[in-house]
């Protein structure tokens, strides 16, 4: 078949530094969405309005997070990473490599940058959000009946960003496009019927929604904020993976379209130079095959011209006998 007999010969030694360079407008804009991130990460969020009365859905237990902020990038970014080197050893695919990696990394940068931009317009207070603005328990309200917090300013400054949830946001940033990843490599929609398959797909799709459930069961986020994140993660991840493979339900799903498009332009390069021989072959002169050249050759072999015999030949034709010195 014509993977297997393209597969090694496309490597990061090879086409890496070629490829890069086609691609370098798409890293010098990765680069500038961390800019962003970085920025919309500092950004005050909006303060709206908390009245007493909505105090009822914001005062559960101020709780540590069950998922760390620091591992949310390990699994939602380096375990997909490692995967997908460890596929390129086997393969030794840049193509797959790259498209895998840099579509990775806009799906989670690009659903970072939306979340973040979306905490910071709506300003929706978290459930524990009266223990983080009156950590002692004591509220207090000014004229309008809009809170006065007096707890630490960055800890109400958090608690103003529950909408919607960043921990599965990334999650299914990540890992949603891993899950897709995972699919297209083992053919889990080629109609065979291998049912187990989706345990591999599904596996990923897991992890991200007990993620985000316990956002929920930490009381750091409203279960809308969760499903909101869920949802945006799992379409920019999917829109991300669409623009360098094919969906996961094609036949050539197991391969990016950029590897497909080598092999298609091989392919015809390889066919322009077999009818380039052709026509070659065909405008050539016939050549002689009788082993015996027109200049009184034999089998390749040629004599010296002697003006002399000539004329001695010539004599004996006549009748003439030539003299002897």
């Amino acid at each position: 078949m014509m993977r297997e007999a393209q597969q090694g010969t496309h490597t990061v030694r090879s086409h890496g530094m070629t490829l890069a360079r086609t691609h370098m407008h798409d890293w010098i804009i990765l680069v500038l969405l961390v800019i962003l991130e970085c920025i919309l990460l500092i950004i005050h969020p909006f303060y709206r309005f908390v009245g007493k009365d909505m105090m009822t859905d914001l005062s559960y237990p101020l709780k540590s997070n069950t998922v760390p902020i620091w591992s949310v990038p390990v699994y939602a970014m380096l375990l997909p990473l490692a995967i997908f080197v460890f596929i390129y050893f086997r393969r030794r695919d840049v193509y797959d490599l790259h498209h895998a990696v840099l579509g990775l990394l806009y799906s989670v940068l690009v659903t970072a940058v939306l979340t973040d931009s979306i905490k910071n317009a709506v300003g929706r207070p978290r459930p524990d959000f009266f223990w983080r603005c009156f950590p002692d328990g004591k509220a207090v309200y000014d004229s309008l009946g809009d809170v006065i917090c007096h707890g630490d300013k960055s800890v109400i400054r958090e608690g103003h960003k529950s909408f919607p949830s960043g921990h599965t946001s990334w999650s299914f940033a990540g890992l949603g496009f891993l899950s897709l990843y995972l699919s297209g490599k083992i053919r889990a929609f080629d109609g065979k019927g291998h049912v187990a398959k989706l345990c591999i797909v599904i596996l990923p799709l897991l992890v991200a929604a007990l993620v985000g459930i316990s956002r929920v069961d930490d009381y750091w986020h409203h279960w809308q904020d969760v499903f909101a994140g869920g949802l945006l993660g799992l379409v920019v991840s999917t829109f991300c993976y669409l623009q360098f493979f094919p969906p996961p339900y094609r036949t050539e799903a197991w391969g990016p379209y950029a590897y497909f498009l080598v092999l298609e332009a091989a392919r015809a390069q390889a066919q322009a130079q077999a009818q380039a021989a052709e026509n070659e072959a065909a405008q050539r002169p016939p050549q002689g095959d009788n082993g015996e050249e027109e200049d009184g050759g034999f089998m390749g072999l040629h004599l010296v011209d002697n003006p002399s015999m000539r004329r001695e030949e010539a004599d004996v034709e006549a009748g003439r006998v030539p003299s002897r010195g």
